[in-house]
């Protein structure tokens, strides 16, 4: 069996042709600007085999966002930390004791300390956890000038059910009002579903996308949004679509990606659902179940942060 592999094939171009830029972080990068990959699911669910990627992170992270929450702290007490290191830099300079070198044993001992306190000090999480304008929050309570808000996420299944040749499925996490507000303003600000021969498709679009470490979660993520929304709206799933502008790798994941381009591809996994809920947002972590994945081994890095 022939085992397309986009996501690798793309690695593989920036590490070949892409420009080297600096960057918010210091870190540097490779990059492409202007990118396009497509996921059949009918070809199973692209959860990346060349390197294991983390399902459950996937699942509590996007129950999160649909949840409407910008606090990490639902995240933490699921064992969940992809979000943490963002509001702890926050928090430290607040504190006066900012750490540069986020890769070092002073930053670790300040994270796991950060992480406790967000749990269990009462009061903490709602002072120091919240991440500010991000998904969740415009997801779900888009603020109006009229001081009300919109779900943009039931408003969006609404319009599917009820006029599915609408060009107007979208929503955006984008809210330029906002955007100085947010921890990390959104990578992946907008997506869009389309209705055709009784399918449904999605394409997200991603302003800044970290292929090693981030991507391969954007891809899981919104192809798992995608048939939680067929699902619930009664479509067979179609496509998903990622379109991404700044495409890069950081210059300390190169031997990461080194690695993993070295690895053949295996074939997707299936994804299960044990029920239908009610709702978008009635899903718990128990109403998936992925079937087939056979990964090579996890690959480490660091984050850019």
């Amino acid at each position: 069996m022939i085992v397309a592999t986009p996501y690798e094939d793309l690695l593989d171009e920036i590490m070949t042709d892409g420009a080297e830029k600096g960057d918010r972080t210091g870190t540097g990068t490779k990059s492409v600007f202007g990118r396009m990959l497509r996921y059949d699911m009918a070809d199973g669910f692209p959860l990346l085999t060349t390197k294991r990627v983390a399902f459950r992170l996937i699942v509590s992270e996007l129950l999160w966002f649909l949840s409407g929450s910008s606090n990490i702290k639902p995240l933490v007490e699921q064992d969940n930390h992809i979000w943490t290191e963002w509001p702890l830099k926050s928090y430290l300079h607040k504190m006066g004791r900012p750490i540069s070198d986020t890769q070092s044993d002073e930053w670790k001992a300040e994270l796991k300390a950060f992480e406790h306190k967000i749990v269990h000090e009462e009061g903490f999480a709602e002072q120091y956890g919240n991440l500010g304008e991000v998904y969740g929050k415009q997801w779900r309570s888009w603020p109006t000038k009229n001081g009300g808000h919109v779900d943009q996420i039931t408003k969006v299944i609404d319009e599917i059910k009820q006029n599915p040749n609408s060009r107007r499925l979208l929503v955006s996490a984008w809210n330029v009002e906002f955007i100085d507000e947010a921890e990390l303003p959104p990578c992946h600000l907008m997506f869009q579903f389309y209705v055709a021969n009784g399918k449904l498709s999605l394409m997200m679009t991603q302003r800044s996308s970290d292929m090693f470490l981030g991507v391969p979660f954007n891809i899981a993520s919104y192809s798992l949004l995608l048939l939680m929304v067929a699902q619930q709206c009664d479509y067979e799933p179609g496509e998903f679509i990622w379109s991404s502008g700044d495409t890069h790798i950081y210059t300390f994941h190169f031997d990461q990606v080194r690695e993993q381009l070295s690895r053949e591809a295996r074939p997707y996994p299936e994804l299960e659902f044990t029920r239908k809920p009610d709702s978008i947002f009635d899903y718990t972590k128990d109403d998936f179940k992925v079937v087939g994945y056979e990964p090579h081994e996890r690959i480490s890095a660091p984050v850019a942060v």
